[in-house]
Parts: structure tokens; sequence; C-alpha cells
């Protein structure tokens, strides 16, 4: 017999009576915040698979460009990238999801092997003989790993010199120094490929973006919020009646492919090497916590000096145990910050799905040959849009930082232009010393370096301002 009603029942956790599925976006109260919004499945999937190809090229590019300079075959070189998507899949889920109060800055923030220590690594690798080479690069980056996790709570506690003027100046030239990066691609992507820079590249780039701009456009709800994973799709099958689609990585790549712990040998300590990495490690740090500035801007939760700390810790950890796997520097993807600020999707749980698929893409290297079949040109033209909204995000940032302020303005005007020198005159630091090239060298570290400097200046040293007071307030 059926029990009577002791009282008023609970609310479920589940759709409630009467609503539809479509008609529930997240499982919380209408009253949680976006980044802590757990989409539902119909949302959460596309959203992050635009994620995952907006940075898939950019995981894969470390370890194909250093594997081909060790001279590694190709297996080697598909050990090193699904080392690279595992780590980057392990480093993506603690931060969106942290572990207690230890690690993860809980911001929609994707981290994963950085370019950035292309330069540097290579130079370790000509300077080691054939079979040295990753050992000496592999002791280097964990190193550099440790000196993260230590220097990385003193980072944190910079955020007071890190007002809306000075990241508004950082998170505008993270837009501007990587636009070169969607232009390559739009072209070909790799310079000695047959056809770079040719009009049948740049038409398909042209296209994937005039797609993308539809979507914007006349795209309602939720189909606007995925119109970059719509134009990579049309975009890549545009390119097959025409060839433009490379399917060799499909048929070459191994079903499953788990990395072995130092298959590539132990780890060697050489000096010089843990120097230079050390130095671009602080290059990683301070673009890493540009970006959890810049993403705490769009999702409207300020990254403050804890959640930097945590962040940092993050990539420390995946730095230090990453060469254990062959996966290299670990630092934030800038192109997943304009992500978020184009589709104004700014639920961590999305991106922690992405970390979640890069783990399976990295254990079975087949699903992740699927990914990579997106056309240089295709990924070109929708990333043209990524970039250029992280600097619309710089932009909205500035307007909000008191350019009525003729000091302000001097501080803007020579942040922006020390930031522009490395990608105006690639060479204009090239009789520095080494560790100045490095540093100088990256715009976004350049700019912030300036901005800070002249910030102290202007509003710290024997004075105060108060344009800055509310920003030291808040931190």
């Amino acid at each position: 017999m059926a029990q009577p009603a002791k009282g008023p029942a609970k609310a479920p956790c589940s759709t409630p009576p009467g609503h539809t599925e479509d008609a529930v976006t997240s499982v919380h109260p209408v009253d949680v915040h976006p980044v802590d919004e757990k989409l539902h499945p119909s949302r959460l999937v596309p959203a992050a698979l635009q994620h995952i190809a907006a940075m898939y090229a950019g995981v894969v590019t470390p370890p194909l460009i250093i594997g081909q300079a060790c001279g590694l075959d190709l297996a080697a070189r598909t050990r090193l990238i699904a080392a690279s998507l595992l780590i980057a899949g392990v480093a993506t889920l603690i931060q969106t999801l942290g572990v207690r109060h230890f690690v993860g800055n809980r911001l929609p923030f994707v981290n994963a092997a950085s370019s950035a220590g292309i330069a540097p690594i290579l130079a370790i690798a000509e300077t080691n003989d054939k079979g040295a080479q990753l050992p000496a690069i592999y002791g280097a980056v964990m190193v550099a790993g440790a000196f993260c996790l230590a220097v990385g709570p003193f980072f944190g506690r910079l955020l007071r010199y890190f007002p809306p003027l000075v990241t508004g100046v950082v998170i505008t030239l993270i837009g501007v120094t990587l636009m070169p990066v969607p232009v390559g691609w739009a072209q070909g992507g790799d310079e000695t490929a047959a056809g770079f820079g040719s009009m049948g590249n740049l038409a398909l780039a042209a296209f994937t973006l005039v797609v993308i701009l539809l979507m914007q456009r006349f795209g309602k709800g939720f189909l606007k919020q995925v119109a970059l994973l719509v134009g990579l799709l049309v975009g890549t099958i545009a390119a097959v009646p025409f060839g433009m689609a490379d399917f060799q990585a499909l048929s070459s790549a191994p079903v499953a492919a788990l990395p072995t712990p130092f298959a590539f040998g132990a780890p060697v300590f050489q000096p010089a090497a843990i120097l230079s990495l050390c130095i671009v490690m602080l290059v990683l740090m301070t673009e890493s916590s540009a970006s959890m500035l810049a993403l705490g801007e769009i999702c409207d939760r300020r990254a403050d000096a804890e959640v930097i700390t945590r962040g940092l810790r993050t990539d420390g950890l995946a730095t230090l145990i990453g060469p254990v796997f062959g996966s290299f520097p670990t630092s934030a993807f800038a192109q997943n910050v304009g992500v978020v600020s184009l589709t104004r999707v700014r639920s961590r749980y999305v991106v922690a799905a992405a970390g979640a698929t890069l783990l399976v893409l990295g254990a079975f290297p087949v699903l992740g040959a699927v990914v990579s079949l997106v056309p240089m040109p295709v990924l070109g033209g929708a990333g043209i849009v990524l970039f250029g909204s992280i600097a619309v995000s710089g932009i909205r940032t500035l307007s909000e930082a008191g350019l009525d302020d003729s000091s302000n303005i001097i501080l803007v005007a020579v942040a922006l232009g020390a930031g522009i020198i490395p990608l105006a005159a690639p060479t204009f630091y090239a009789g520095f010393p080494a560790w100045a090239q490095t540093v100088l060298g990256s715009g976004i570290s350049a700019g912030a370096i300036v901005a800070v400097a002249l910030n102290l200046f202007f509003h710290h040293l024997g004075t105060r301002s108060s344009t800055t007071a509310p920003a030291l307030k808040s931190s």
C-alpha cells in the first residue's frame, strides 16, 4: 500500500517535471556562476570539441618539430605526440576541476606543451649527440618544472602589480602577438610545404572565416555559440573535393599507443640546458599568469593571487612529470582563451571534457589523427577570429582602466610598442645575450615587463594613483 506523504517532496536533481530537456541548460540553480555551470551533454560536447579543434595543432607542433630535429622516426614521433596529448589532458583536468586548495585554478583553462620552449630545446639538441639529445632535454625540463613549483607562489603575490591597466595591455598583446600563427596556418602552415601561400589555401581560409561570420550574424542561441565548430566542419568538408585534406595521418596512425616511462632514456642534467629552460619557464609563467588574468576578466571571476598560485603549481607539476612520459614544458593555451571569449561559454566543465578527450586522443592516436584532418588553412580562418577576440578583450579592459590620464596613455603606448617589437622586427634583439633574447623575444613577456615597470614608476614610487587603488584592494 502506498504510504501517505509526510511532508513536501524534495526537489529532484534531475530535470524538473513540466520542463523539456532543451529548456534546461544546467542541473544547478540559476544563481550558479557560469564558470561552475554543468551544461547538458547536448551543449557540453560540441563546446568541448571546439576547444579540441582550436588547440590540437598547437599541441602536436612541439613534439613534431623536436622529434624531427632529434632524428626520430615516425613511430617515435607518434609516441611524443601521444605523450603531449596525455599530459595536456591531465593538466587541463587538474586546472579545471582542482585538487583541494593546492592545484588547479578552477577556470576554463587549457594547459599543454608550449611552443615557446621549442627554440631553446632545439639549441640543447644541437649541442648533444644523437641519442643523448632527449635525455638532456628532459632533464632540463624536469628541473624547470621544479623551479616553477618553487617560484609560483611568489608570482601570485605579485598580482597587486597587475591592475586593469597592466592586464589590459597584456591581454591585448596576447591576441596581437599571436596573430602571425593563424596567418601562417591560412597560408598552409609549413613554409616548406608545396602550395604554401597559394590562392587555394587563402581561399579556403577566407571561406571558413565567412562561414563563422555568417553563423555569428544569422545563428540563434546554441547554434551561434558553436559557430567556430561549424566553420571548422564546413571548411574541412569543402577542402575534401580539392584534395586539401590529408588522410595519410589517419592511415598510418596506430590504434593504441600508451607512453612508456623514460622510453627515450633516463634524464641527464646539464647546467647550461637547465639554466636556459628555467628562463623559458619564467616567460611561460608570465604568459600563463596573463592568460589566467584574461580568463578572469572574460568569465567575470577575477583571478586573485591564490588562483594564480594554484594555476602555476599545475604548470609546474605538469612540466615536472611530463618528461617521464615524453612531454615538454607546459603552459596556458591562449587560443582556448579566445574560444571562451568568442562563444561566451564559460563553464569549466566544458574544458574539463576537452581535457578528458585529450587523454583519449593520447591513448588512441588513430582518434587524434581524425582531428588532424582539419586542414591548416581552415584552422587559419578560424584562428583569426580566435586571437582577434582576445585582443578585443584586452581593449575592453583598457577602456575601463582610466585612459583619460596622460601617464596611463604613455604607459599603454610604450608597453604595447615593446610587445610589438618582436612581431615587427624578429631580429631586433639578435645582438643581445641568449637569456635576454628568450625573455624579450616574446612580445607577451616583454610587454608585461614594461607595463609592470611603468606602472611601478608612475603609480607606486613615491605616490599612489586613484586608478590603481581599486585593483590593489581587489587583489
